[in-house]
């Protein structure tokens, strides 16, 4: 088992690998507006996958698609030889739907920020069910003043004063 940070160097250096050479040694037409986002590689150095994502429409990711496929070949003898292991690792491609994700956690956002938002008028023309003050209050008897005002101290019933 490799160590967690070598690991890590590896992956970013074969995102930066493959971005190098998608952008200025593939000249195949298909290939669309490509970004790799990501790359990510086993503990053992042997496969790696790269994510990546497309603008435009689901043809153009497609076509992508099959550009990195035929490409892969080329791809992976640069990784190896820039990384310098004893195996070049598989490279395996996989489009990152981060797009998708983020409307989608939109769409849900927006629903929650209407749902609060109809609580929230609901709650402005609610009244109170009962009385607004629902706790029994006694006015006649107020203890703490009559003490206050040099009234005799009670006895403790276990005798002696109650202080």
């Amino acid at each position: 088992m490799s160590d967690p940070a070598k690991v890590r160097r590896h992956a970013e250096r074969v995102r930066e690998l493959v971005a190098s050479v998608v952008r200025s040694q593939i000249k195949d037409p298909r290939l669309g507006m490509i970004t790799i986002t990501d790359a990510r590689i086993t503990a053992d150095l042997r496969d790696a996958t790269v994510f990546y994502t497309v603008l435009g429409d689901a043809v153009a990711q497609a076509d992508t698609a099959a550009a990195l496929e035929s490409a892969k070949g080329l791809l992976r003898s640069t990784v190896g030889k820039a990384l310098g292991l004893r195996h070049s690792p598989t490279l395996t491609f996989v489009l990152d739907d981060v797009q998708d994700q983020v409307k989608h956690i939109d769409d849900l956002l927006a629903a929650a920020r209407n749902a609060d938002a109809e609580v929230q008028r609901l709650a402005a023309q609610a009244k109170y069910a009962g009385e607004a003050q629902p706790y029994r209050v006694d006015e006649d008897t107020d203890e703490t003043a009559e003490t206050a005002e040099g009234a005799e101290v009670p006895e403790n019933p276990r005798g002696g004063e109650a202080r």
